[in-house]
């Protein structure tokens, strides 16, 4: 494959060899569009989930697509001093104030006119973020990664690495701090 610059500016050439996959056109000669029904919005209700948000609903808008806003209540496992807790209360306390969280979030992020709904689940973020695409046969995700590196990468692992190289739909990556490329209406 051979890209270069065409001549009229802003635009660019690309050359397949002959054995090189085409991509498929429609009989108008352009590319396929492609359809947007279901967008999944996990939201870990941090400033960089908003921001993830923020992303997803103009690709709603755009496409016409629900929005699913997912969050993910990590199990109670108590050790040392609170092995007398009882962890399944206090994880299901947690699952409710996710609940009522994110009915605010719908309430006052999400503008009307967009349909959205919100799910809250129990587990590992990673997994019950990628089950929960495959099982709703949602076409994309959008979520937010802290951009965190070094010891922090290391001992609290990305969520959002192990979503990208599980998932079954695309991903778009948005990062707390970026070039931004959405406008404010």
């Amino acid at each position: 494959m051979k890209i270069k610059r065409a001549k009229s500016s802003g635009s660019v050439l690309v050359e397949l060899g002959p054995h090189e996959v085409r991509l498929p056109l429609e009989q108008s000669g352009r590319l396929p569009g492609f359809q947007l029904r279901k967008i999944l919005v996990p939201l870990d209700f941090s400033q960089c989930s908003r921001k993830a948000l923020a992303y997803a609903i103009p690709l709603a808008k755009q496409f016409d697509a629900a929005l699913i806003l997912l969050n993910v209540v990590e199990p109670c496992y108590p050790t040392g001093d609170a092995m007398g807790l009882d962890a399944a209360f206090v994880t299901d306390q947690a699952r409710q104030a996710a609940g009522k969280e994110m009915a605010v979030w719908l309430q006052e992020e999400v503008p009307e006119g967009v349909e959205a709904q919100s799910v809250v689940r129990i587990g590992s973020p990673y997994d019950e973020i990628v089950h929960v695409a495959e099982n709703m046969g949602l076409d994309l995700i959008v979520l937010s990664t802290h951009g965190r590196t070094g010891i922090k990468h290391v001992v609290l692992g990305s969520i959002t690495e192990k979503v990208v190289r599980h998932a079954t739909c695309p991903v778009l990556v948005v990062r707390e701090r970026e070039h931004e490329f959405i406008a404010e209406a």
